[in-house]
């Protein structure tokens, strides 16, 4: 018995100490998948303001797409202003995951357009 108290002790310090390990990797995956979420926003919004410039010079304002991907990116981020601490880890990657095939997408659309006024020159 007098093993029996100490050894319990142990034990519980041990889980306690795991618990509390695995408690702060969660938490810095869910810091580091928010990170990379903004990161990844923050690349989308920046190609947007260059293709909306880019579009522009050559259309002017009217019919300008990249209003609406602005938008939808603005919502975006009102959604993780407001579901980033409940949000699972599967769904904040998933929206990183949108924006970034986003981004290709954009760019795809953009290298189009420079080969068509490449070809129109």
């Amino acid at each position: 018995m007098d093993i029996a108290l100490p050894l319990l002790v142990l034990l519980l310090a041990g889980a306690a100490f795991w618990l509390a390990l695995r408690l702060r990797r969660g938490s810095l995956q869910r810091q580091q998948a928010i990170s990379q979420l903004l990161d990844a926003a923050d690349a989308l919004e920046a190609r947007l303001r260059a293709a909306r410039a880019e579009i522009e010079t050559v259309a002017g304002h009217d019919g300008n797409p990249v209003r609406a991907a602005m938008q939808d990116l603005l919502r975006q981020r009102l959604w993780l202003q407001e579901n980033a601490e409940s949000a699972s880890l599967a769904q904040l990657r998933g929206v990183r995951d949108a924006l970034d095939a986003a981004r290709a997408s954009l760019d795809r659309q953009l290298r189009r357009v420079d080969q068509a006024r490449a070809g129109a020159a």
